[in-house]
């Protein structure tokens, strides 16, 4: 095996054509060189400038490849940003969020990985460059399965876009500890509250399914609803997105009750309304 670390995105991506593996922050690839032999060269691609930093573009943000966790938690951002700076917190240990990037953790494509809610609560588009030049596609679409992405071959994820707006995010993570643990459940949201009412909800629940899904039927039925309805409503409306499974962590239904919640948890987090625990 050998290992590149080319500075510029044209030389990363002749090596990828040529069958090297990217590696961005590692903390993913490197455990899993245990189990198995390195496939082939490697590329590290966090010297290529331009691919990490959050900066404000046009009408939203961009969030390059190699942005660390702890750059999420040390950048100013709106409260737009509040769950994903509370899920950059969660992501291992500070070790990990020091070293690990916000594209390796889309692309390692886990259920329960950490920044998938949030993103995609905040509407996130993954944008791609490879042999056939730069696309870009909902993260709802990047992910597909377990593991999985629709990442082409020779192509690699260069950037996120966040589209601007109002509203405040939150996250939360149910796990059997406080600290370095795989969720039984998380959820991330992201809303705006005008007059005590919910003007715009979006929902997102990680480790209760393959993918972490959005809820557009809970984000419908909570549009217009007042804090005191809002645990009613999350109670009552189904969730068809979610297909939970028994594991050594929880059973499905322990997963389901906890993911609803900590939905209502978020919801009334992020109107700056008190919730009973």
């Amino acid at each position: 095996m050998s290992l590149h670390r080319p500075e510029s995105l044209e030389d990363a991506l002749a090596l990828l054509e040529r069958g090297a593996t990217v590696l961005a922050g590692g903390t993913d690839v490197f455990p899993a060189l245990r189990d198995a032999p390195a496939r082939g060269d490697m590329v590290d691609v966090t010297a290529i400038p331009g691919l990490r930093g959050i900066a404000r573009i046009g009408d939203g943000w961009q969030i390059g490849a190699a942005t660390t966790w702890t750059d999420i938690v040390r950048a100013e951002l709106p409260p737009l940003f509040d769950g994903l700076k509370a899920a950059a917190r969660e992501v291992g240990s500070v070790q990990i969020q020091n070293a690990g990037t916000v594209a390796g953790n889309l692309c390692n494509a886990s259920p329960a990985a950490d920044g998938l809610p949030p993103l995609l609560a905040l509407g996130a588009e993954v944008v791609l460059h490879g042999p056939v030049g730069r696309r870009v596609l909902p993260l709802a679409e990047f992910v597909t399965g377990v593991r999985r992405t629709a990442l082409e071959p020779a192509e690699i994820v260069v950037a996120l876009h966040v589209p601007d707006g109002p509203g405040r995010g939150v996250f939360l993570k149910l796990g059997a500890r406080r600290y370095l643990v795989i969720s039984i459940a998380m959820v991330a949201v992201v809303v705006e509250a005008e007059a005590g009412r919910i003007r715009r909800a979006a929902l997102a629940v990680g480790a209760c399914s393959a993918v972490a899904r959005r809820l557009p039927g809970l984000e419908a039925a909570l549009t217009g609803a007042a804090a005191a309805e809002v645990a009613a409503i999350v109670a009552a409306t189904d969730l068809p997105e979610l297909a939970p499974i028994d594991d050594v962590r929880a059973s499905a239904g322990y997963r389901l009750d906890a993911a609803r919640t900590l939905l209502s948890r978020a919801i009334l987090t992020a109107m700056e309304v008190p919730h009973v625990a």
